[in-house]
């Protein structure tokens, strides 16, 4: 072989393996590319599943701390009630009990109520009327314009 065969076949040679190594490494970039891209999938697969369980963590402590607090209203509102119920006994047994206690109110509302009609129960539990005094004095209505 001459010089110049021996270079022609080295050039080509070399042509050959650069073209099997941009072959070689677009298949590989192709292959690493998918891995790549399968990883990603994955990696935010799992992210998803991490804020998923995050937020059932959340709303379960959220309804925890509803549950505690309608609790504690309740509690509240019980402790509430025995100071109310407690304020009515030491208040009716200071006016001679229950009677005296309801008379009691009955005459702070006779105060609270100035100018308007009041009707009082009678023994039998019917109040008694007293429609035909308004119709009286006060004068009757003008049909017409």
């Amino acid at each position: 072989m001459d010089r110049t065969t021996g270079s022609i076949l080295r050039f080509t040679a070399a042509l050959l393996f650069l073209l099997i190594v941009a072959v070689g490494g677009g298949l590989g970039s192709c292959a690493a590319y998918n891995s790549v891209r399968v990883w990603n999938a994955r990696t935010a697969g799992e992210a998803q599943y991490a804020e998923a369980e995050q937020n059932r963590r959340v709303a379960v402590l959220e309804a925890q701390a509803a549950l505690d607090s309608a609790k504690l209203k309740a509690q509240a509102e019980v402790e509430r009630a025995k100071g109310v119920a407690e304020s009515n006994r030491i208040v009716a047994d200071g006016l001679g009990g229950p009677e005296g206690y309801l008379r009691y109110l009955y005459i702070q509302n006779l105060e609270q109520s100035q100018g308007q009609i009041i009707y009082v129960p009678t023994e039998g539990g019917l109040p008694i009327l007293e429609a035909g005094r308004l119709t009286r004095s006060q004068p009757a209505p003008q049909g017409g314009n």
